[in-house]
């Protein structure tokens, strides 16, 4: 891992000077990240710039209320069970294992596999294949309500395409693996999930510009730069992947 002296912007910087102030007043917490994974799911069908998929979280709740996010959340002990057609794309892999310091393929397919399971729990937007059939032994709970549909999830789908860490004195704190995937990954999608009362209030298509102008958390709108530098340099999986995280005097950008 290295610290990245040839980004254009210095995200890490906005970073520090946006926030730093106000993070350092809060007192220390002792909160653990949890490792947490998120899904951006990219369109580039019928339109000449591609869009993402963002939905407005409720106002009820504690984290982020109203705001706009890319479907995630934790990582869970089910996603080390599910059934999967084929195998992380290697490079991808590799590089997950680093980032998880760990030498196992089953814990970074779990990883990525959180953000669709995630994907489908908040939107019912559902990931995966399905021509493979339905998977036998889904875990209960949201996998079995997955497999159902008859889809295979499908991890080479995936790009590994950002890691944040939320600073120490917050009160929540996920250490987030950002994940992307075009829309050609979707098999189908299960209605009524998305709702006034559900966690996700409504689902939007936007064009990066426009999630930009969303009032989106700050370290989103970072890694939403970060997917959209990696689109213009062609989606390789041999890019630097970026790593955002805190020390005594603010963000630092390490690569991956």
């Amino acid at each position: 891992m290295s610290q990245d002296k040839d980004t254009t912007t210095d995200y890490a910087a906005q970073l520090t000077a946006d926030l730093w102030e106000r993070i350092r007043a809060q007192p220390v917490t002792g909160a653990r990240p949890r490792r947490a994974a998120t899904l951006m799911l990219i369109d580039h069908i019928g339109a000449e710039k591609p869009k993402v998929l963002m939905g407005r979280r409720h106002d009820g709740h504690k984290f982020m209320p109203g705001k706009f996010v890319f479907p995630g959340g934790r990582v869970e002990r089910s996603d080390l069970a599910m059934n999967v057609a084929g195998m992380l794309e290697p490079v991808t892999e590799a590089k997950l294992m680093a980032a998880l310091g760990s030498d196992s393929p089953a814990l970074a397919r779990a990883t990525a596999l959180a953000a669709i399971r995630e994907t489908f729990e908040e939107t019912g937007v559902i990931v995966g294949s399905q021509d493979y059939g339905t998977p036998e032994r889904a875990p209960e709970g949201p996998w079995t309500r997955y497999a159902s549909a008859g889809v295979f999830p499908v991890p080479e789908e995936l790009h590994f395409v950002g890691r944040a860490i939320t600073p120490p004195r917050n009160k929540m704190r996920f250490d987030a693996f950002f994940f992307a995937a075009d829309i050609s990954a979707v098999a189908g999608m299960v209605e009524g999930v998305v709702g006034p009362e559900s966690e996700l209030v409504e689902l939007v298509w936007v064009e990066f510009a426009e999630a930009l102008a969303l009032g989106l958390p700050l370290i989103t709108s970072v890694i939403l730069r970060e997917l959209e530098d990696r689109l213009a340099k062609g989606m390789s999986r041999f890019l630097p992947v970026p790593f955002y995280r805190t020390t005594r005097t603010g963000w630092v950008r390490d690569v991956l």
